[in-house]
């Protein structure tokens, strides 16, 4: 039997009315935090919030990778527009805002705490890449 598990988003346990959907558990993830997260239109109900030592998921780094929609990303006083086809990644301590557009937002927040995982070399930018025959 393969070891692949396939779920649909909209039928992943949601919290929060449905905003949050537990994508992580729902695909049996353990290497990283996965959430799929739908934010409405204009919506200002996503907290200012940071992943700091004293926060309840501690030291992650996050990245948004957009699905639909549009949304701004606050942090300090920048703004950063996350659409499909761009992602954007946010320290651990640095407090960030996501509101979103006249659309609303679909984006995968991946997590994970700096040092915990390995890289391969051949990901690193200018690095050759891999030969599976070797």
């Amino acid at each position: 039997m393969p070891d692949v598990t396939v779920r649909e988003i909209d039928e992943m346990d949601g919290i929060f009315g449905g905003v949050a959907r537990r994508a992580r558990a729902e695909l049996g993830v353990s290497a990283w935090g996965m959430q799929v997260l739908t934010l409405p239109p204009n919506w200002d109900g996503y907290p200012n919030h940071n992943h700091g030592a004293n926060a309840y998921d501690a030291n992650q780094e996050e990245v948004y990778i957009p699905l639909e929609g549009s949304a701004t990303l606050i942090a300090d006083e920048a703004e950063f527009e996350l659409r499909p086809g761009s992602m954007a990644r946010v320290g651990p301590d640095q407090m960030r805002q996501i509101l979103p557009g006249p659309q609303g937002i679909r984006f995968i927040a991946l997590g994970g705490r700096p040092g915990a995982f390995e890289a391969n070399t051949w990901t690193e930018i200018g690095a050759d890449p891999p030969n599976p025959g070797e």
